[in-house]
């Protein structure tokens, strides 16, 4: 099973679960894999993905560590359980 099906299993599982804050987070990531298909014409593979991956949870990081800063803590909180689905 490639990487993109288990991440598909997988948001079928929050649906199943009603779990809507992970359900979202794997639409971005589906969504963020679904535009690097369409921009270059091809299909990820398994290493794409990981860097597709890998980019969104340093996104989530940069975001995280602003959001702490300015004092923003339901954005940081939010950000954090994106960083938690991503990372798993």
């Amino acid at each position: 099973m490639s990487l993109k099906d288990r991440i598909t299993e997988d948001m079928k599982a929050a649906m199943r679960a009603k779990e809507a804050d992970k359900l979202t987070t794997i639409r971005m990531l589906l969504a963020a894999v679904k535009q690097k298909e369409v921009d270059e014409r091809v299909v990820v593979d398994d290493v794409a993905l990981v860097a597709i991956v890998d980019k969104l949870i340093k996104q989530r990081k940069d975001s995280l560590s602003q959001f702490t800063a300015a004092g923003r803590m339901d954005l940081a909180d939010k950000e954090a359980a994106e960083l938690l689905v991503l990372e798993a």
